[in-house]
């Protein structure tokens, strides 16, 4: 089951988490996460806030296409502020429209300036238990550049009409002011359309979402559906939440919503991806396919897990009929990741197109450009999608950059990575720590190919994944539930370590 980034519900002060929150601190340290932002990064956000100013010939917002009129709407979990996307889905004769508002940070960053090299040296958002560290600052990313539905913001406006079948048959995307209508959050949107009261431009994320979802399954395309790990808080009766909450953590599976608004967000990358190519400049996400040895490997382990897979059926078909709850599939999804690493940034110019195009998830090409306010990349990709566009050349400060953005992205991803995976550890060990020596039911999902006696396992309860010895070199199980021991649980070395009971 690969990790996703954790969500924490409830307060974050009591004293019980004292020893999590010294683990938290020295990880930003290790990992050389920025504090708080410079004073002149600020000052420059504050002076951006109250003036943004589009890079389109010094035009202000004033002469930007007035869009404020198209009802759109937010999805997003409930406590989020830093709001990139907003959307309006409608009907259209044999087929559907798309309209995608996307954060157009570029109206308040000034190529050179502080705020720009800030972002440079953050590179991404981070996200930890207790808080997270902002690519940008709150000021912008949680008020003036967020699409929140409290005023008009400027934006980069797609439309992407689909046929019938959810194909797309155009692409327009330009700057436009824009105004969001609500800010609604994935249960609300699923009981809405479960219940079948979702007024039509809502009620068409499920209708245009399965169409894309079987659209990425004709061409080959993957998405792995696995549940993730979520911090929550728990208060006892009579309790104050500074003195007595405690964090439990529990698997959480995502909605359908969250799928098909994921895949909003994918045909826009793929829309971008093909303006790009057909403009002859742009940066291209991409992932090669895999190895033979490792779909090789992946055959083995499926016929370990007591898991069909006919070689008349492709991979991306089999991943769709396994259920991330039943602990053998859960164990081969687990396997599953290691095909989609060695993703990367792929810049071209001048019409030269890279030897690699595509994303061999994705099956196609695609392009990271819905997140600017939480990625680096996405802002150089809008320009450069806006510039395609308009058959345009691209802006300097945006060429100027092209080539060292791979190497950054990469960097910042790599950190991000590092962060995600640290707090996970840390705080399976903070919860863990009081326990060593317990027995726990759990499920052996990764076994080492050369030390098959070293491995993962999940457990049931609670929602811990972890390392798991044997000990005597024995053959871990691989897909069979399993008593075990806690062995070891230290918050202080983000350290869980488990062996067969």
């Amino acid at each position: 089951m690969p990790r996703r980034q954790i969500r924490v519900t409830g307060a974050a002060e009591a004293p019980s988490r004292a020893p999590l929150r010294t683990a938290l601190r020295a990880l930003r340290t290790e990992l050389g996460v920025p504090e708080d932002f410079p004073p002149d990064v600020l000052a420059e956000a504050e002076r951006a806030a109250r003036e943004p100013t589009p890079p389109d010939r010094g035009a202000t917002v004033d002469a930007m296409v007035d869009a404020t009129d198209i009802p759109l709407f937010t999805i997003d979990p409930p406590t989020s502020t830093d709001l990139d996307q907003a959307m309006h889905l409608s009907r259209r004769p044999h087929g559907y429209r798309v309209r995608y508002a996307i954060a157009d940070v570029a109206a308040f960053v000034v190529p050179g300036a502080a705020l720009d090299a800030e972002a440079h040296r953050r590179v991404t958002t981070l996200y930890f238990p207790d808080g997270k560290t902002p690519l940008h600052p709150p000021v912008l990313s949680e008020g003036a550049a967020s699409l929140l539905s409290d005023g008009t913001r400027p934006a980069v406006l797609w439309t992407i009409d689909l046929d019938a079948d959810g194909s797309p048959t155009s692409t327009d995307v330009r700057r436009a002011l824009v105004r969001s209508r609500a800010k609604l959050d994935y249960e609300g949107v699923q009981r809405q359309i479960d219940a079948g009261t979702a007024e039509e431009p809502l009620a068409l994320l499920k209708d245009i979402g399965l169409l894309r979802e079987q659209q990425e399954v004709d061409r080959g395309g993957i998405s792995l559906d696995v549940p993730e790990q979520e911090i929550i808080e728990r208060v006892a009766p009579g309790s104050t939440r500074d003195h007595d909450g405690t964090y439990e953590l529990v698997y959480r599976a995502p909605l359908p919503a969250e799928g098909w608004n994921a895949q909003i967000s994918l045909l826009t990358g793929m829309a971008a991806a093909e303006l790009m190519l057909a403009h002859g400049t742009g940066i291209l996400r991409t992932l090669p396919a895999a190895p033979d040895g490792a779909v090789g490997r992946l055959r083995r382990t499926a016929q370990a897990l007591r898991i069909d897979w006919p070689h008349h059926v492709s991979y991306a078909r089999l991943i769709r009929s396994l259920d991330p709850h039943r602990p053998h599939h859960a164990a081969f999804l687990q396997e599953c990741t290691t095909l989609l690493r060695g993703a990367g940034y792929t810049p071209f110019r001048d019409g030269v197109v890279p030897d690699i195009t595509t994303h061999a998830a994705v099956a196609a090409p695609y392009t990271h450009c819905t997140a600017p306010l939480r990625r680096l990349v996405d802002r150089y990709a809008s320009e450069l999608s806006l510039a395609a566009a308009a058959d345009a050349v691209p802006p300097e400060w945006v060429l100027a950059a092209l080539d060292e953005l791979p190497a950054r992205m990469a960097e910042g991803t790599r950190r991000a990575g590092q962060a995600e995976r640290g707090c996970v550890d840390i705080v399976e060990a903070a919860l863990l720590k009081d326990r060593v020596g317990e027995l726990f039911d759990g499920t052996v999902v990764d076994v080492q190919e050369r030390e098959p006696g070293v491995g993962t396992v999940q457990l049931e309860t609670p929602a811990v994944v972890a390392r798991i010895e044997s000990g005597n070199g024995t053959t871990l199980p691989l897909g069979e539930r399993l008593r075990v021991r806690l062995t070891r649980a230290d918050p202080g070395t983000a350290r869980v370590l488990f062996a067969p009971a």
